[in-house]
């Protein structure tokens, strides 16, 4: 999609265009009907009941999403988040009760992390389950909604925005569908895609690294909500638990490698399998099959600023991050969340919708800045081959296992954001 500030075009109209700068009746294009946008589009219909919201997406209404396997890990706030929207269904998650971070040798301190649910007082610390396991609920729960309120809520499937333009108090959107022009007070962009099929945005950084991303059988009785990650000489491996199916326990692969030093390609799956498992800690178990692997070139791709004019990016829209930390997710459905927090507020106080926009950047800033920076490093450390650094490493989480305060702390923001 084209910058904000790009030329716009023609949408068809569906709503007058409403006085500028009323938050309570706005005008809001929804732009991406994924995890972030869909969350989005419900949290406005309820909490700015006099808003006309519009719900854009590029693929038909009639495609089947809920078959959708890629794995998401969600933290704890998103699943809150998620019961609220009525939108959760605990069957079809596996729920993390505890996450095992280690280093992997050769390294003088090999150095371990554990964080466990019983521990922090949580019933659960997270959950992995099936990309259409998410988007299904929400978007049954977004059409429910809209087919009972037909004058405010409208869903434009199907239908692919092809730019946006920045207009006096207000947006246009160009969707190719004919001369008249579609015009809102707000558009919120969540359409993200992967990294390696992104305009490159303000701050970019191409990390020469793979991530290889499949399922493993593991033999009885599986990781029983435990998440492992290993920060192996390469790169970060992880596996995170799924729900038994009738085959067994599995988990959710994912491996990141650098492209000049990444050979898996080359391998069958019972060489990959050793490779992983030699890799592994003990607490994973013993690996018995793997599942057809994919690969996705990472980097980091963000925009300093969320708002250009009115147009507002969330999710992999505003900040596509390396996977080590698993916060891609949970950053952008806080950010929806925020956002329609700050118009609700505006709404309420009757403050302007400029106004309540022109907080929304320093309001995210102590969440997505920090998880920024810290997935960057982390991402850049594993290129590093300096004398000793593994050591480091090692002893940093050592360290860290025994600062139970500093734990604790790192764990919440990990739950919940900042």
């Amino acid at each position: 999609m084209a910058d904000p500030a790009g030329v716009w075009g023609r949408c068809g109209s569906l709503a007058a265009r409403i006085a500028p700068g009323i938050v309570g009746g706005m005008n809001l294009a929804v732009i991406g009907a994924g995890p972030a946008g869909l969350a989005l589009a419900l949290l406005a219909a309820e909490r700015l009941p006099q808003a006309r919201i519009h719900l854009f997406d590029t693929r038909p209404l009639d495609r089947d999403v809920g078959g959708d396997a890629r794995t998401l890990a969600l933290n704890l706030g998103s699943i809150r988040l998620l019961q609220r929207l009525g939108a959760w269904r605990p069957d079809a998650a596996q729920a993390i009760q505890a996450v095992h971070v280690s280093q992997a040798p050769p390294a003088p301190v090999a150095g371990e992390v554990w964080l466990r649910a019983a521990e922090l007082g949580v019933p659960q610390l997270g959950a992995v389950l099936p990309y259409g396991a998410l988007v299904a609920p929400l978007q049954q729960r977004w059409l429910a909604l809209a087919a009972a309120q037909p004058a405010r809520l409208f869903t434009r499937f199907a239908t692919a925005v092809h730019a946006i333009r920045s207009q006096a108090g207000g947006v246009e959107l160009d969707c190719g569908e004919g001369p008249v022009v579609d015009r809102f007070d707000l558009a919120v962009v969540a359409e993200g895609g992967v990294f390696a099929e992104q305009e490159r945005k303000a701050i970019q950084s191409d990390y020469h690294q793979n991530a290889w991303v499949g399922t493993v059988r593991l033999a009885a009785p599986g990781l029983q909500g435990l998440a492992v990650e290993r920060f192996t000489r390469n790169g970060p491996l992880a596996l995170l638990p799924l729900p038994d199916d009738a085959q067994g326990a599995r988990a959710a692969l994912v491996w990141c490698l650098p492209q000049p030093e990444d050979d898996i390609a080359a391998l069958d799956d019972a060489q990959r399998l050793v490779v992983i498992q030699q890799q592994l800690p003990a607490v994973a178990g013993r690996l018995a099959g793997i599942s057809a692997l994919k690969c996705f070139p990472l980097g980091l791709n963000a925009e300093t600023r969320l708002l250009q004019g009115r147009a507002l990016r969330i999710g992999n829209a505003a900040q596509t991050l390396h996977p080590v930390a698993g916060q891609g997710l949970n950053l952008g459905l806080r950010d929806a969340q925020a956002l329609v927090d700050a118009l609700r507020e505006a709404a309420e106080t009757g403050a302007s919708l400029d106004a309540a926009l022109a907080r929304i950047d320093r309001q995210r800033a102590p969440d997505r800045w920090p998880m920024i920076v810290a997935t960057d490093f982390l991402a850049r450390s594993f290129a590093w081959r300096l004398p000793g650094l593994p050591g480091l490493r090692g002893l940093a989480l050592a360290g860290l296992e025994l600062a139970t305060p500093l734990k604790r702390t790192i764990a919440h923001r990990m739950m919940f954001g900042a």
